[in-house]
């Protein structure tokens, strides 16, 4: 019964498209509710966390496969195998769907490109920050070639929240400088195991940049804001719970982890957290989602 439990986490595409988009509908309805006091603050929560449930879609559909595939695979394919398949999968049905566009996909390929070239310096016999233990023909310079949608689960996941909860940014720093700051944390994932780990002092630019950011968001009818780089923080942190997850089904393994698995370090929190600026500046760059941020004026 593994083999076909593990097909559950396809049942959600065969939810027919108009079906989906009439749910989405519902769920950016900016009609005003009257609603007021505890009800508003509860109908507001349920709301954003329906929201932010919804623009998961893709990572929820990939680690739902993560924990329901074998790890001995599926008729004779390799677990790693199956689960590129099934991220393949989903990403063409997001994109038949309407789900995400054509501009938006070639942005989660670029996460791809950007996470495959950091996991297979990584897991390079000079490194070895972590492994993959398991055999799988699709593997490349030793990296299964899954790995990279779990980096493209972020950025997707970016992108479906900035519709679904009507997101727009005041007070962006220039796109250059965030940018140059991007790329700075992008290469520091490389350099700091030959010059030293600069990240704390990347994410003092960082919070430097972004200090007067706020991001304007609606939970349900009225517009609510927070500091950017709060919102950067928190997604880092749930990232990093799915890591754990990740490396507990033994999808990967870092090197405390090979003998018995224990919980990743915090450390990762602020890397994943300097990953989500990285994947957020990549995403401001796209068109209609680049008309809805505000650069002051010099």
């Amino acid at each position: 019964m593994r083999p076909l439990a593990a097909l559950l986490a396809l049942t959600a595409m065969r939810v027919p498209g108009g079906l989906l988009a009439a749910f989405d509908a519902r769920l950016v309805d900016a009609r005003t509710r009257a609603v007021d006091g505890w009800r508003r603050a509860g109908a507001e929560f349920l709301a954003f966390g329906i929201k932010e449930a919804r623009a998961c879609l893709f990572a929820g559909l990939f680690f739902a496969a993560v924990a329901l595939v074998p790890r001995t695979g599926i008729l004779g394919l390799p677990r790693y195998d199956v689960l590129l398949v099934v991220a393949l999968a989903i990403q063409a049905w997001m994109l038949r769907t309407g789900l995400e566009t054509r501009d938006e996909l070639k942005a989660v390929c670029l996460f791809h490109a950007v996470g495959f070239a950091l996991e297979a310096f990584k897991t390079s016999a000079g490194v070895q920050s972590w492994s993959y233990p398991d055999v799988a023909y699709t593997k490349l310079l030793g990296v299964p070639l899954f790995s990279g949608f779990m980096y493209a689960a972020v950025g997707s996941y970016i992108i479906q929240a900035w519709r679904l909860l009507d997101l727009r940014i005041r007070h962006h720093p220039p796109h250059w400088m965030a940018a140059l700051v991007a790329l700075a944390i992008y290469a520091n994932f490389f350099t700091h195991h030959a010059i030293g780990d600069y990240r704390w002092y990347l994410a003092a630019c960082a919070l430097g940049l972004y200090a007067r950011t706020t991001v304007v968001f609606r939970p349900l009818d009225r517009e609510r804001r927070m500091p950017l780089v709060l919102s950067f923080v928190l997604i880092g942190f749930f990232i990093w719970l799915a890591e754990n997850l990740s490396t507990f089904w033994g999808l990967w393994r870092y090197p405390n982890q090979l003998g018995a698995w224990s919980a990743v370090h915090v450390s990762k929190w602020s890397s994943w957290s300097l990953l989500v600026i990285m994947t957020f500046t990549i995403v401001a760059n796209l068109k209609h989602i680049k008309a809805r941020i505000h650069v002051p004026e010099a």
